[in-house]
């Protein structure tokens, strides 16, 4: 019997079989394909987060096929093929924990994860310069999400010293940007980027305080949701929805449902 991988391989194979695969499969691309890699990665962290881990196997297994779905494109195009995809990453994971793999003349100390997070941008910064990307903010991906790539930015320039010496300095630019915002008309062309340097000052007291900014509001997200929910079950109690009620009615709901401690 093949090994499951071999076999995922030979499937990913026969769906792009010129005559006997499957026409949407053929009728894909690297860029087609993108979004729905995106999609599972979500679903990926969407399954970690609700801890079930039952669907996290299958969610893993989607995001394999994205990752095999390439390679196979890759194959067909001459670039590389799957195993030079498994080859690369072990080779890199070698490369970037000497403190692991390197002999003794080679080992690094890693006491610490923080000492590992040190060790890695340092390697990560060598190879950027030796692919010739000599800006510490090359290779940042534009496709991030704004929250994650403001966070990721903000990494970068702090790993060179461009960063504030606690979060005090970051709190006292969030105020700054703040009242920049108050002042600036609604109707101004400039009212989008002063709330952009806003939320990209309050990401800056996120990351601080070493926080996810991504992961710290999808927390925000469904707390919104579940206490939203809740205002409409107790709207439906008596009779009524969201539409039917007014402002003042629905807060009332709001504060209560905020000293449920859930």
């Amino acid at each position: 019997m093949a090994a499951p991988i071999q076999r995922l391989l030979d499937i990913m194979s026969t769906l792009r079989d010129p005559e006997r695969g499957c026409p949407w499969d053929l009728k894909q691309n690297y860029a087609s394909i993108v979004p729905y890699t995106l999609e599972e990665a979500y679903e990926v962290a969407d399954a970690i987060n609700r801890q079930s881990f039952t669907e996290l196997k299958d969610e893993l297994g989607d995001l394999l096929f994205q990752v095999v779905f390439y390679a196979q494109l890759a194959k067909e195009d001459g670039h590389f093929q799957f195993n030079d995809v498994v080859d690369s990453i072990s080779t890199k994971l070698e490369r970037r924990h000497p403190h692991v793999f390197a002999d003794a003349a080679g080992a690094v100390n890693a006491n610490s994860a923080e000492q590992v997070l040190q060790n890695w941008e340092a390697l990560k910064s060598a190879e950027r310069q030796q692919q010739g990307q000599h800006s510490v903010l090359d290779n940042i991906p534009q496709s991030l999400p704004a929250l994650s790539r403001a966070n990721k930015l903000q990494k970068r320039c702090a790993n060179v010293g461009f960063d504030w010496p606690d979060v005090q300095g970051c709190w006292d630019k969030v105020k700054e940007e703040i009242l920049e915002v108050e002042q600036t008309a609604s109707d101004s062309p400039e009212l989008a980027e002063e709330l952009g340097d806003l939320m990209f000052a309050l990401v800056n007291v996120v990351r601080k305080h070493k926080l996810d900014p991504e992961a710290v509001l999808r927390a925000a997200n469904s707390k919104f949701e579940r206490r939203f929910r809740a205002v409409e079950q107790a709207l439906a109690a008596v009779g009524k929805t969201p539409a039917d009620s007014d402002l003042a009615e629905m807060d009332a709901l709001w504060q209560q449902v905020k000293q449920d401690p859930r």
